[in-house]
């Protein structure tokens, strides 16, 4: 493993979890369901949406994370790894295209107001699109990734047992938070972070110089998109 791959799924081990986790967090004092979650954005849109950025942010940085992970049980179990990443990082790619729609059902509300986007939202929750065949993934990866991480020995069985347990974070678009989310998400970060810690020890130290000129540069790409 490279010292670019460490630093990445490491970091990414690390933060991805604990994104998500903070993420649900924030949503606590709202309601589950979609109509008080679009309430809630009109009276709290600050809050709201850190939340979903924050949710968003995670999820996306889940997919090196759990291909970081993967590539530690392919050594020994490389067909439940391969397996197990394809799963989990097609449900991912759900999970972010509900965080887009979130996006847009979020601005609706304040733009629009919460009637209009209430509305909006329950006639357009049933409709079907590519990804509405493929929830059984978000469901099914976690399991076969940790069943797969366990029996490698790259995770003990607690820390397999959290992993499978993120398949309980709900699915769908505008879902709040309830205990069971937490556990799950705690869950994984009690298998991901322990991970990522001992990945970033194992890593070389970057070259500070590199660090330095990218930091800035990163930030300045990242301005020069948002004026598109």
């Amino acid at each position: 493993m490279t010292r670019e791959t460490r630093w990445i799924g490491g970091t990414t081990m690390i933060a991805a979890p604990l994104l998500l986790l903070a993420g649900l967090l924030l949503r606590v004092p709202f309601p589950f369901f979609f109509p008080h979650q679009l309430a809630a954005a009109v009276d709290h849109p600050g809050l709201l949406t850190a939340a979903y950025t924050l949710v968003s942010g995670g999820t996306v940085l889940l997919c090196p994370a759990v291909l970081a992970l993967a590539g530690h049980v392919r050594r020994a179990r490389p067909g439940w790894a391969h397996w197990g990443a394809v799963l989990v990082v097609a449900g991912l790619f759900e999970r972010t295209f509900h965080a887009g729609f979130d996006q847009a059902a979020l601005a609706l509300a304040r733009h629009g107001g919460t009637g209009f986007a209430t509305g909006f939202v329950a006639d357009a929750y049933g409709d079907l699109h590519l990804f509405s065949f493929l929830s059984f993934t978000i469901l099914l990866g976690w399991p076969v990734l940790a069943f797969g991480a366990w029996r490698a020995g790259v995770l003990h069985p607690v820390r397999a047992l959290g992993l499978a347990a993120t398949s309980a974070l709900p699915l769908g678009v505008l879902k709040g938070t309830t205990v069971l989310s937490i556990l799950a998400v705690t869950g994984l970060c009690v298998a991901l972070v322990p991970s990522g810690v001992r990945l970033l020890r194992s890593a070389p130290r970057p070259d500070l110089r590199l660090v330095l000129a990218a930091v800035p540069a990163v930030g300045l790409l990242g301005y020069v998109s948002t004026l598109g």
